[in-house]
């Protein structure tokens, strides 16, 4: 059984593709957690690992929140720039993998509006979360080009999976309190992903490596998320609409006092799909996307 090393195994990610890959591979992980059998924070420190590994599967990171302060916007590059270039120091003390597998971003393509996007289109991070993401994506090409190293590169858009925390957790709270609402029918598409799929997608990049973007086939529709999730609910309606120009006028509000869920920038986001193609991963890889209207659980 390969030795894999995962860091971010304590999250979201990690508890839902922990019980999948601990069938594959004989895993050790790393992390700043009680849990984690290395005990390093990467983004300060070269860690020291006690043995080579043959794969890598590095998911730790700090998530696309709004910085408040200078700080906040530093940890970013921290976190997931330093932090990436300090786990590859490690490996280099230690001894070097077969394979590196980074968990990167849909971001770095800067778009919160386009259709079936891939991997060709141009990169152009507009937050710190995605610079950041992509300067470790530049640094891994290099550094795996120059070590002989299979290097993979996952790009997942937001991903499902039971109890999910950010925007999905709100939207699961929104429409069980019943202030939840669709604007023109919630059709607009946007690309999600199964977590699970992030583990079923590791044994088949190690060997191959490359940079793919990674999403289901369907590319849901709020309309379409709103309805599954209320089913689950047990809710005996689904959520409400409200016409576009309701909308308009409430993100026109949103402008100016700065206070509403809603302001003109989000309207577009929220009435402009925004997906993108898997086809390089499905043929390459020759992997098949969980449907996530089939499989999303909420708990």
């Amino acid at each position: 059984m390969e030795k894999l090393l995962f860091s971010g195994a304590s999250g979201f990610l990690g508890h839902n593709v922990m019980p999948i890959l601990s069938k594959l591979y004989d895993i050790t992980t790393i992390g700043i957690t009680e849990h984690d059998n290395i005990k390093a924070n990467i983004a300060m420190e070269v860690p020291s690992l006690p043995k080579k590994y043959d794969v890598i599967l590095h998911a730790a990171g700090k998530a696309h929140i709004y910085p408040k302060n200078q700080e906040e916007i530093q940890s970013f590059y921290d976190v997931n720039y330093e932090g990436t270039v300090n786990l590859c120091k490690a490996l280099e003390k230690a001894g070097l993998p077969k394979s590196f597998i980074f968990i990167s971003t849909l971001d770095v393509y800067g778009l919160a509006v386009g259709e079936d996007i891939d991997e060709t289109y141009p990169k152009n991070p507009t937050t710190h979360y995605a610079i950041s993401k992509l300067k470790a994506e530049e640094f891994l090409v290099d550094w795996a080009e120059e070590k002989g190293i299979i290097l993979g590169i996952l790009r997942p858009p937001l991903m499902t999976g039971p109890n999910p925390p950010g925007n999905l957790k709100a939207m699961i709270k929104g429409i069980q309190k019943g202030y939840y609402v669709n604007i023109s029918g919630g059709h607009t598409r946007k690309s999600l992903m199964m977590i699970q799929d992030i583990a079923h997608l590791v044994p088949k990049i190690e060997n191959v490596g490359g940079i793919y973007n990674v999403c289901d086939n369907r590319h849901p529709s709020y309309n379409e998320l709103g309805v599954c999730i209320s089913k689950q609910l047990g809710m005996s309606h689904n959520p409400l609409s409200i016409p576009y120009w309701m909308a308009w006028c409430m993100a026109k509000v949103g402008d100016i006092v700065g206070v509403l869920p809603i302001d003109s920038h989000r309207l577009e986001q929220l009435t402009k799909s925004n997906t993108y193609s898997n086809e390089k991963a499905k043929k390459a890889l020759g992997w098949e996307p969980l449907d996530v209207i089939d499989n999303f659980k909420i708990k």
